[in-house]
């Protein structure tokens, strides 16, 4: 499957919302040869603790994504407030349209149409729209997500787990979320792996699929 995948997008509501739900897929994606690119659509400064700089998450994320040898080129950090998408819907919209007028991918990743939180339904919702021909497939953020119907797998070595923990670990501002746990994460992906006779995997939800 990832084998077809030569442009790969990832839509993150926030800044780490990518690497939790598809950091290892990226990792092995970008070993297989394909280009990647990173959208991040917030900094969420309003929800950084005390102590941090207001542009903290813009920095954490490019050192997250290199992690993923993502190239710096390859990322896009938007700076949209916090908890405010559904009333930017528009905007976030056109951004995508030009994205995929710009540089039309293979595949989207983005967050899951069952994600409670009001950006990440926003992104769910739009990203649908703007990308309408092309394979889509929503991730899995499973503390945010009331239902999740996985119908896709993408097998990973330890490598790309290791890649994709090494990228979360970068974003010290959110080490006091208890999902930020290395733990929780190696678990998840152990859990999804043996599922499938594989070591370890990421899930995805399936919304469209152009083969």
């Amino acid at each position: 499957m990832t084998s077809g995948w030569k442009r790969a997008l990832v839509l993150a509501p926030h800044t780490d919302d990518g690497e939790f739900g598809c950091g290892g897929t990226m990792a092995r994606l970008v070993e297989e040869g394909a280009e990647v690119r990173y959208v991040a659509f917030s900094i969420a400064t309003r929800s950084l603790p005390d102590g941090f700089a207001p542009d903290t998450l813009a920095g954490e994320v490019r050192e997250a994504t290199a992690e993923l040898r993502i190239p710096e080129a390859q990322l896009t950090v938007h700076d949209f407030d916090v908890r405010t998408f559904p009333a930017r819907r528009q905007d976030i919209l056109e951004l995508l349209i030009a994205l995929w007028e710009e540089w039309p991918p293979d595949v989207v990743f983005q967050p899951s149409l069952h994600d409670v939180h009001q950006d990440h339904q926003v992104i769910a919702a739009e990203g649908l729209r703007a990308f309408k021909r092309t394979t889509i497939l929503g991730y899995e953020i499973p503390w945010n997500n009331y239902d999740f119907a996985y119908q896709a797998y993408v097998a990973l070595e330890r490598r790309h787990l290791e890649r994709k923990a090494a990228a979360l670990a970068r974003y010290a501002s959110q080490q006091h979320r208890r999902y930020s746990d290395p733990e929780y994460m190696w678990s998840l992906a152990r859990t999804h792996g043996i599922n499938v006779n594989r070591e370890y995997a990421e899930v995805f939800e399936v919304y469209r699929v152009v083969a």
